[in-house]
Order: C-alpha cells, then sequence, then structure tokens
C-alpha cells in the first residue's frame, strides 16, 4: 500500500501524519516545544528544536505504523504562517531565533510605516495590513538587530524563509516556498505572483535573501534516503490555514471554514476576485494550482485553543482542555464572566497591537466552571466578529454554513455556543485533521493516488452539524456584552 506522510509544523506543537490511500489517517506522532518569551509581546521559537521534532515525528510515526519509508509515495508540508527564520547559507544554521507570528516586537515599526501613508500600497499589493503578525518587519528586524546581518544577508550569505522554506531547506537544500506563504511574508504581491520591490526596498530587504515561489502542488525536491529511510519527493505545501481550506474542500466561491488551534482563522473562498475588504479583513491566496490563483478573505485570531492553555497552564484550573466542557456545562447560568484574551493583541477586525487580556463580570461566586465558559465562548464571540466583517465584504454566493475543524472544534459545547452566537449551521467533518488532510491531498495529488478537487470534494464526510438554539433577544444581549468588554480593553 502507499501512503502520503504530511508534517504538521504548528505554533506550540510538531506533528506526522500518514494517510493510507484513501485519505484515512494511519497514524500520528507529535511533540510538544518549548515556547520563549523573552520580553512582554515578543514570542520565538528554537529553529533546531522545531527541525528536531519534526525529523523525530516522522520517524516515530513511520515506526508506528510498521511500514517502509520506501511505502510512502510523497511528503506534504504544512506549517504555521509569518513566523521567520534567517540562516546561514553554507552551514544551514540560524543566525537567531525564529519569530513567531503572534511576536509584537515590530508593533511600533508598523505604525511608523501607517503614519508615513504606506499602508494603502502595501495592502493593495499584498491584501495585508502593516501590522507586526507579518514576516516582512520581523525579517527587517532580524537584519537591523543581529551583528552583522544586513551585510551578510546582502553578501548573499543568508537566507529567508517562513518555516515551510526552513524545512524543505533541511529536507533537500532547496531554497522555495509556496504562493500562499509567500502571501503571508508582507512582501509577496499576490495581484502579480511575484516579490515586490518596491516593498522590499520600504523595509530594506535585499530581494536574493528571498526564496523562489512554487505552486502548492509542486516538485519542492527530493528528501534523501539517509534522513526518512528511502527516497521521498516533496510535492505538497500550503501555509496551516490554506491547508485546512484545502482539506475541508472549500474549493467554491462562498464557501467558509474556521479553524480552531493556537489562534483561529477564517477563510472564506472569493474564487478569481481578490476582495478589498472594508472592514479590516485580509485578502490572501487561498491556494495556487497548476498556475491558477484562488482568493480569500481571511480573519484572524491570535488567541483560541491558547485561552485553554492558559488555563491549563497559567490558572491550573484545568489539566487538560477536554475538562473545559464539563466544567462550562456545570458552571452558574446567572453568571456573565467575560475574558478578551488579548493576550499579544487583538486581531481582526480590532487590530489593536497594544491591547492585553482582560476579565469582565467577576463576582465572589466566580470559579473554574465560569472561567472555563468564558474561554470557550470568547472563542465563539471572536469568530462572529470575523464573520460579520466578512459578510459586509462579500456579496457573492454563499450557504449559511461554517465548516470547523482543530482541537478545540472537538468540544461539543464550545460549537453548539458557535452556532448559537454566529446564528448559522456549524458542520464538523470526520477527519478533524484537516490541515495535516489538506497538505497530504496536495502531494497525494500530485504524486497521482488522489483524486482531482471535484472527487476530493464528493469524500468530504459530515460527522457532525451544530444548529441555532439561542434566541434572538439572548444572543443579542449577550454579543453587546462582549463588543463592549471589547471597547473597555482597547481603552486600557
Amino acid at each position: 500500500m502507499q501512503y502520503i506522510l504530511a508534517i504538521d509544523q504548528g505554533t506550540t506543537s510538531s506533528r506526522a501524519i500518514l494517510f493510507d490511500k484513501n485519505t484515512q489517517i494511519a497514524g500520528i506522532a507529535q511533540q510538544e516545544f518549548q515556547q520563549i518569551f523573552p520580553q512582554s509581546g515578543w514570542v520565538e521559537h528554537d529553529p533546531a528544536e522545531i527541525w528536531q521534532t519534526v525529523l523525530q515525528t516522522c520517524r516515530d510515526v513511520i515506526a508506528k505504523v510498521g511500514i517502509s519509508a520506501s511505502d510512502i509515495a510523497a511528503l506534504g508540508i504544512t506549517n504555521q504562517r509569518e513566523t521567520t527564520i534567517v540562516w546561514d547559507k553554507a552551514t544551514g544554521e540560524p543566525i537567531y531565533n525564529a519569530i513567531v507570528w503572534q511576536d509584537r516586537r515590530t508593533a511600533d515599526t508598523c505604525a511608523k510605516l501607517r503614519k508615513a501613508g504606506h499602508e494603502e500600497m502595501v495592502t493593495h499589493k499584498t491584501g495585508l495590513l502593516l501590522d507586526s503578525y507579518f514576516s516582512g518587519t520581523k525579517l527587517n528586524w532580524l537584519l537591523k538587530n543581529v551583528e552583522g546581518a544586513r551585510a551578510r544577508a546582502e553578501a548573499g550569505e543568508l537566507l529567508f524563509g517562513t518555516i515551510d522554506s526552513f524545512l524543505i531547506w533541511k529536507l533537500t537544500g532547496n531554497h522555495f516556498t509556496d504562493a500562499t506563504n509567500a502571501a503571508r511574508t508582507l512582501m509577496y504581491d499576490i495581484r502579480k505572483g511575484g516579490w515586490s520591490s518596491e516593498i522590499c526596498g520600504l523595509l530594506n530587504i535585499p530581494m536574493q535573501i528571498l526564496p523562489q515561489v512554487k505552486d502548492c502542488a509542486a516538485d519542492f525536491g527530493m528528501v534523501p534516503a539517509d534522513v526518512l529511510g528511502a527516497e521521498i519527493p516533496i510535492l505538497g505545501v500550503a501555509g496551516d490555514q490554506q491547508a485546512a481550506t484545502i482539506g475541508q474542500a472549500c474549493f467554491l466561491p462562498g464557501m467558509m471554514k474556521s479553524t480552531y488551534g493556537t489562534g483561529c482563522f477564517a477563510l472564506l473562498n472569493t474564487g478569481d476576485t481578490l476582495v478589498k475588504s472594508k472592514n479590516r479583513m485580509l485578502g490572501t491566496i487561498a491556494y495556487q494550482l497548476d498556475g491558477k490563483v484562488t482568493y480569500a478573505l481571511e480573519g484572524s485570531i491570535f488567541i483560541a485553543g491558547a485561552v485553554v492553555q492558559w488555563l491549563r497552564d497559567g490558572l491550573k484550573i484545568v489539566g487538560n482542555a477536554a475538562e473545559t466542557q464539563e466544567l462550562a456545562e456545570g458552571s452558574d447560568p446567572t453568571q456573565s464572566v467575560i475574558i478578551v484574551p488579548a493576550f499579544t493583541g487583538l486581531g481582526a477586525p480590532y487590530w489593536n497591537a497594544e491591547s492585553r487580556g482582560a476579565i469582565f463580570g467577576l463576582t465572589r461566586n466566580s470559579g473554574p466552571a465560569e472561567f472555563a465558559r468564558a474561554a470557550l465562548e470568547s472563542v465563539g464571540f471572536q469568530t462572529r466578529d470575523l464573520l460579520d466583517a466578512m459578510m459586509q465584504d462579500w456579496d457573492g454566493p454563499g450557504e449559511n454554513v461554517l465548516r470547523v475543524d482543530g482541537g478545540m472544534s472537538a468540544n461539543n459545547w464550545a460549537m453548539q455556543f458557535l452556532s448559537d452566537i454566529i446564528g448559522a449551521k456549524v458542520d464538523r467533518p470526520e477527519v478533524l485533521e484537516t490541515t495535516a488532510l489538506g497538505a497530504a491531498w496536495l502531494a497525494g495529488m500530485r504524486a497521482g493516488i488522489y483524486p482531482d478537487q471535484a472527487g476530493f470534494a464528493e469524500n468530504w464526510m459530515l460527522e457532525r452539524r451544530f444548529l441555532p438554539e439561542m434566541d434572538d433577544s439572548t444572543k443579542k444581549i449577550r454579543y453587546l456584552a462582549w463588543q463592549r468588554a471589547v471597547q473597555a480593553t482597547m481603552a486600557v
């Protein structure tokens, strides 16, 4: 039997998943890695640790399933987006830790660029806003603050990449990325399909440091036999949210998905139309196949699953994420605790880098159950913020359905509240590992093992549909309370 190996390199862990010829999961291996917080608002990862966890999980899942590496027809990669690494072209050694997408150290740089009037040009070319979320200003910071980095970059000694590029380099020695990851760097013109010399000049980025951009399903190089036990081609690459869009088979304009991992990311397929948002949503590339670009509107929430991790690791009121469902179900319905989890600022549609988390509505009776409920509700409220803004921008086709995936989507209480607060159907698929599935499908389709888009979409299976049950009056009151809490948070 032939298998596809998907590397899912996320914000808090690296996973390797083997899919069989029917796109069913044969095995999973996972390793968490260290989160580094040098200063308030700064978030870093050790690239060497990321590489080791990727390598180990790949080897572990092959051993776990008990196959030979020669049974793997192709490899696909999906990754945390925007996270920025610069490494030595000769040795492969990073010159600094990876600066993570959540990192806010370049917020002042972005503010200065906005004040100087550059945001309109940047948004027109990239679909993005001038925010420290994206890679461009992180790269600018590295070249400015690591001793000798700019001179070495200009001399052609250094390479830049997001996580996908770094892994491709480590696995094959090739300096490639795909269109979806390039689209998140703040340096890629998604209208013309190439790196923007104007933006690179603005950020003082030597363009020779940038990787070559390919389709999502393409030949990214061969993994040598001494790495995983057999030569394996890398044939599919996509940033995690785009990979989830693919894994959810959202191939038609108007289809929407929302992924609940560390953050939450909602994407709406807009076909061949790049929508210019009036509500600070992002225009981006959903996927690029055979040279043809499909665009999307995207809303990004920085903290979703991470708020549950905070309950576990920070407050230590739950032992694992699954406990939040039972706690929420047993919470006091007369209390109205609201958590605004702006731990690293607020994402769409607010884009407020300076905000920090806040809790409202505490009473003497507030306890773990109310905190758990408020944490889960915060994700539903933030999703409502995104979808309301998206629907104001989009006047094309669409059904009132949101496809969900990611770890938190397994929480029935959270998904029911989500359906209630957005007033729409919420569909959860049989395969929740849609991010890895998207990367696997890209590689497997390219290898000739998996069906085309139509066939893949036909095979998408619904596990459960959540229908809205909350009455309109309650929904209005609850959402207004959330909006007041967000405004109060931003006012501090």
